[in-house]
């Protein structure tokens, strides 16, 4: 699992995203907390195009006032994934609320590019948070096979753990040769933070009330998306939810002591049905963190008063 950092320390996070709502509301939280920097921001299609998911990092880092360099990367996944419907965040991946989006930035330097370069230049700096699936990752590992172990930790808001509820876990299901790839590479410290967890830290409509009272750009925008997610969510599964996905993958990468329960093992990608799990699983392959249980109550409150705090600098 992530190390916690020395007091005062600040943990720098190159983020992997698809940026549908929880990926932008889980940079915000990096955004607010002092404790972290975002060093760079990678889009990877997943929630919505990779083009969608680009323009939507953009408008978040606008609000949030970062100025983190970004790359685009992978509009497709590896060949022989599954089609997956993008449906679960809106058609642009921010509810479809008629935001005003910048044009995608122009990069020069690949999403893997990036992930490659930074990890050589900055060995044992950096963490590398990623919220989408893992096509940009699996990349990076085609052109250096040990860049996993370069980063201070590794943290992956997929898979689904052990037993319980078997639930849709989007970010494997949409490219697992990709995730296939990432869990069985040479890496240093990697987390797991599965949907088994993370669809279980729900935020209460209360929460919504805080975000509007706040009053800044962040907060009502972060409002505003996790009150449509909440209606998707109704529409979809008939039961008004606010998952808080990749927030609590964030939340763990910067407060390893929010888990409560964990197994260490290797990680197998496996079938199940017509879509695809990660889960720990004995066999060849590096051990990972699997995250089975967290203290939510109080990742929830964190995440509200950070949100609450988040303007343009």
């Amino acid at each position: 699992m992530s190390t916690p950092a020395p007091a005062g320390a600040v943990r720098r996070v190159v983020v992997d995203t698809d940026m549908g709502i929880d990926d932008a509301c889980a940079l915000l939280y990096l955004a607010g907390r002092p404790d972290a920097e975002v060093a760079a921001v990678t889009s990877v299609a997943g929630n919505c195009p990779e083009e969608q998911a680009a323009r939507n990092i953009a408008h978040v880092a606008g609000l949030a006032g970062l100025e983190a360099p970004v790359a685009r990367g992978a509009a497709e996944p590896l060949p022989g994934a599954p089609p997956v419907p993008r449906d679960s965040h809106g058609a642009d991946g921010l509810g479809d609320l008629g935001l005003d989006r910048p044009s995608p930035p122009a990069t020069d330097e690949t999403a893997a590019a990036l992930l490659v370069r930074l990890a050589r230049e900055r060995p044992g700096e950096l963490d590398l948070l990623a919220l989408g699936p893992l096509t940009n990752l699996a990349l990076a590992l085609r052109a250096d096979p040990a860049v996993f172990t370069k980063y201070r930790s590794v943290v992956v808001m997929g898979g689904s753990g052990p037993g319980g509820e078997r639930l849709s876990d989007t970010n494997v299901t949409c490219d697992p040769e990709a995730a296939r790839a990432v869990l069985s590479a040479p890496h240093g410290e990697l987390t797991m933070v599965g949907v088994n967890v993370t669809a279980t830290t729900l935020l209460p409509d209360t929460a919504l009330d805080v975000l509007r009272a706040a009053g800044t750009p962040g907060a009502r925008f972060a409002a505003a998306v996790l009150a449509a997610y909440r209606d998707i969510k109704r529409r979809r599964l008939g039961r008004p939810v606010i998952p808080l996905h990749d927030p609590l993958a964030a939340g763990v990468l910067l407060d390893p002591g929010l888990v409560t329960e964990a197994v260490t093992g290797p990680v197998a990608v496996v079938r199940d049905g017509t879509s695809w799990r990660a889960r720990p699983d004995a066999g060849p392959g590096p051990d990972a963190r699997v995250v089975t249980a967290v203290d939510a109550a109080r990742f929830v409150a964190r995440f509200t008063a950070t949100l609450a705090r988040t303007s343009a600098r």
